[in-house]
């Protein structure tokens, strides 16, 4: 491997001869919102949803890593196709995320207050991913989102912290277009008996959910 150049393959979305993790729909099962959706889903078939490509060219405290990601376009049960998103295991790491191709978002939550933002990811777009943030990447386009993500060589991947809590934010298909909700309110447009504890309202320019803004 030369650790000082790599050829990044937009056509395919991978870096040509480098470590490529696959995750397909099986390996989703907790990501995605809507179980029911998931397993009507996964019993039709088990599609490839993303794939990371890997350089890490060393693992001292100054060097950095960085991946490129494909997300391929796709819904379940209305919910766009995502990565399972993580936080890092050194919270103190940063990292940059920069668009490719295709159109997507970026989930961004605090760890520790859970105030949440989503933001535009798409080519010449970079999004910076600040410390102590779960962060989760979701392919909102008609086409194939590729990205590259740049990361202190010491962050790790911490995906257990997620296991049981989910992200606070979703991002759905609504009268067929992207919007990003809470994830009560989202439950409960499939649940009509709980809107109003949500208190979620439509306006002009999307859904607005009232108990959060």
């Amino acid at each position: 491997m030369n650790a000082f150049e790599s050829h990044l393959d937009l056509s395919i979305g991978l870096i040509v001869g480098q470590p490529t993790v696959q995750r397909r729909l099986r390996d989703l099962r907790e990501s995605f919102d809507d179980s029911q959706a998931y397993e009507a889903a996964l019993a039709q078939d088990d599609p490839l949803v993303y794939t990371v490509s890997s350089v890490e060219p060393g693992e001292g405290a100054g060097d950095l890593h960085y991946g490129l990601g494909l997300i391929m376009p796709g819904q379940v049960g209305g919910e766009y196709y995502l990565t399972k998103g993580h936080v890092h295991h050194w919270r103190d790491a940063a990292e940059v995320y920069i668009g490719l191709g295709g159109e997507g978002m970026m989930l961004l939550e605090d760890e520790a207050t859970g105030e949440s933002r989503a933001l535009r990811l798409a080519a010449g777009i970079v999004v910076y991913v600040p410390p102590h943030a779960f962060h989760r990447t979701v392919n909102i386009g008609a086409t194939p989102l590729t990205y590259l993500g740049v990361y202190p060589a010491q962050a790790g991947h911490d995906y257990g912290a997620l296991a049981e809590r989910n992200f606070r934010q979703v991002v759905v298909s609504v009268d067929g277009g992207p919007v990003v909700i809470e994830r009560e309110t989202w439950r409960a447009m499939r649940n009509p008996a709980r809107l109003s504890v949500v208190g979620m309202r439509k306006t002009d320019d999307g859904l607005r959910d009232e108990t959060y803004s």
